[in-house]
C-alpha cells in the first residue's frame, strides 16, 4: 500500500485530536517547524494540512496558521418519508447491469466490491496454494452441510473479540450472504408474509423478498441516527410484520451507522411484535475511526436476531463463503439450507479458517480500511467543491458508500446520459426502493482504486451537472 510521506506527521495529529490532548481552537505546529522536525518539503507538510482540512480536524486561519477546527454539525437534511406497502417486479436485468456493469476500471463508481487493484491477490492465492498442498484431495470431497467446525468456532471466536457471543453450533456457512439472507427468510416467513425492510435498500435484496412473493413495507433510514425506529414501531402495530431485515453498521448504500440506543430500541419493539430481526453485518470491519461497531445481536437476549456476514466485500467478489447465526431459528435455517446446496467450496472454508487463525485477515483489513477512509475523503472533497451548491453528500463513517442527493429540479434523465457519455458510472436511486422516493439520489462506491483520470472525470460532470437544475 502507497505511503505517503505527510503521513509522519498527520497521523500523530489525529490521534492526539481524538485521544483529547489537542482541544478546538489549540494551535498547531507551523509549516516551518514541521518541516524542519520531519525533514518533509514545504509542498508535503501543506499538503498535509490540506488532507487534515478536508477530513476535518483542522482549519486555517488566515496569517494566523493551523488551529485545531472547532467542533461543528454538518447541515444534514431531514429525510423522514411515508412508504405504502407495495410490491413492484424490478426490471431485473436492467438493475443488475446498474449496479455491477464498468464502463471503465477508472470510472465505475457504480459496484459494490472491491476493485481489482484493491483485491489481495498475493495474499489469497498464496494462501490458497498452501490449503490445497496441505489439504490435497479432500477438498474434491463433501463438507458439512453446516460448514466446516473449526471454521465456525473461529468466526465466534472473531465476533466475540468485538463484544458479540455467538454460538458456533448456531452458525452456518453459506455461499455468500445473499444465501444467508435466502436461507434466514425462509426459516420465518411462507409466501405472502409482510417484512420490514430499511430503505434504501439494495437491489439484491429486494429482488430475494420479490422471488419470495413477500410483501414489503420500507422504513425509512435517518442520517443522525441510522432508522426511523417510531414508523417502524407504527408499522408493527397496523401489519403481522413477520421480519425485519436491515443493515446498522455503515448502511448500503448511505454509509449510515445505527446509533445503539436505536439498535436497542429495535430490539425492545421486536420482543413486543415477536418480529425476527435479519441484520446484515457485512460492513462492520470497514470502520474508518475508533474501533468495530457492534450489531444488534450483541443485545439480543431473547433469541429474535438472527446475523449473516460475507467475505466478498472485505476480501475479493469471488470469495463465495458467508455465514448465518441463526440462533433460535437454526432448525429450519439449517433444513433451508440443505435444499439451497449441500455444502459449500472447501477451498474456500480452509481458506478463510487459515486467514482468520494466522491473523493476516485483520492485517489486510487495517490496510484495506485506511485505503478506502483515504478515497472517501478525496472523493467528498471532489463532490462537495465541483456539484451544485444545492446537492448533498452524506460522510461515510465507513463501508465504501457515499449516498448523493441532486435538487429536485434536476433534469436526472440528461443528468445520467452525460454520465454515460463521460463515462462515469454511478447506481442511481431507482434501483434501491420498490417506489420513486429516490429518483434524484445516487449512489458513489469508493472501493476501485480511484486515479487521477478518475478523479478529472467526476469533476467534470458535477461542473456539468449544475447545467442541469
Amino acid at each position: 500500500m502507497k505511503r505517503y510521506k505527510y503521513e509522519v506527521f498527520t497521523n500523530g495529529i489525529e490521534k492526539q485530536i481524538r485521544n483529547g490532548t489537542l482541544q478546538p481552537g489549540d494551535r498547531l505546529p507551523s509549516v516551518r517547524e514541521i518541516k524542519e522536525r520531519y525533514q518533509l518539503s514545504t509542498s508535503s507538510v501543506q499538503t498535509g494540512y490540506e488532507y487534515l482540512m478536508i477530513k476535518g480536524w483542522v482549519e486555517s486561519h488566515l496569517r494566523s496558521g493551523y488551529f485545531v477546527a472547532q467542533k461543528t454539525e454538518e447541515n444534514i437534511p431531514q429525510n423522514k418519508t411515508v412508504f405504502p406497502a407495495v410490491v413492484r417486479d424490478e426490471t431485473f436485468i436492467k438493475n443488475m447491469l446498474l449496479t455491477s456493469k464498468k464502463i471503465s476500471e477508472s470510472a465505475s463508481f457504480n459496484t459494490a466490491m472491491p476493485g481489482d487493484l484493491l483485491i489481495p491477490q498475493k495474499l489469497i492465492l498464496r494462501t490458497m496454494q498452501e490449503v490445497i498442498r496441505e489439504k490435497g484431495a479432500a477438498l474434491l470431497r463433501y463438507y458439512p452441510s453446516d460448514g466446516l467446525e473449526t471454521l465456525r468456532k473461529q468466526i465466534s471466536k472473531q465476533m466475540a473479540m468485538h463484544g458479540c457471543l455467538l454460538n458456533p453450533d448456531e452458525i452456518i456457512i453459506t455461499d455468500g450472504a445473499l444465501q444467508a439472507l435466502t436461507i434466514a427468510l425462509r426459516s420465518v416467513t411462507k409466501a405472502g408474509d409482510v417484512v420490514a425492510v430499511d430503505s434504501p435498500c439494495v437491489f439484491s435484496v429486494l429482488e430475494v423478498i420479490a422471488n419470495l412473493d413477500l410483501k414489503v413495507i420500507e422504513i425509512p433510514v435517518h442520517y443522525r441516527t441510522g432508522f426511523d425506529a417510531e414508523y417502524f414501531r407504527n408499522v408493527c402495530t397496523e401489519n403481522d410484520v413477520r421480519a425485519l431485515i436491515v443493515t446498522p453498521n455503515f448502511h448500503n448504500p448511505t454509509g449510515i451507522r445505527m446509533s445503539d440506543a436505536i439498535k436497542k430500541e429495535l430490539l425492545d419493539i421486536a420482543e413486543v411484535y415477536q418480529v425476527c430481526i435479519i441484520e446484515n453485518d457485512m460492513y462492520s470491519d470497514l470502520y474508518f475511526d475508533g474501533k468495530r461497531p457492534g450489531p444488534i445481536k450483541s443485545f439480543d437476549t431473547k433469541g429474535l436476531v438472527m446475523v449473516y456476514s460475507s467475505f466478498s466485500k472485505t476480501l475479493a467478489p469471488g470469495i463465495r463463503l458467508g455465514w448465518l447465526c441463526a440462533g433460535s431459528f437454526y432448525s429450519k435455517s439449517e433444513r433451508a439450507k440443505f435444499i439451497t446446496g449441500r455444502t459449500v467450496s472447501p477451498v474456500y472454508q480452509e481458506l478463510m479458517l487459515k486467514l482468520l487463525e494466522t491473523n493476516r485477515y485483520e492485517r489486510h483489513l487495517r490496510s484495506f480500511r485506511k485505503i478506502l477512509n483515504q478515497q472517501a475523503v478525496a472523493l467528498l472533497d471532489i463532490l462537495r467543491k465541483t456539484f451544485p451548491e444545492e446537492a448533498y453528500f452524506h460522510r461515510p463513517q465507513g463501508g465504501y458508500c457515499i449516498w448523493g442527493q441532486l435538487p429536485e429540479s434536476t433534469d436526472m434523465k440528461k443528468f445520467y446520459e452525460y454520465c454515460e457519455k463521460s463515462r462515469v458510472m454511478f447506481a442511481p436511486g431507482t434501483i434501491f426502493s420498490f417506489t420513486d422516493k429516490y429518483s434524484h439520489h445516487f449512489r458513489i462506491v469508493f472501493a476501485e482504486r480511484i486515479s487521477s483520470e478518475s478523479c478529472f472525470l467526476l469533476r467534470n460532470v458535477g461542473e456539468m451537472a449544475q447545467k442541469f437544475i
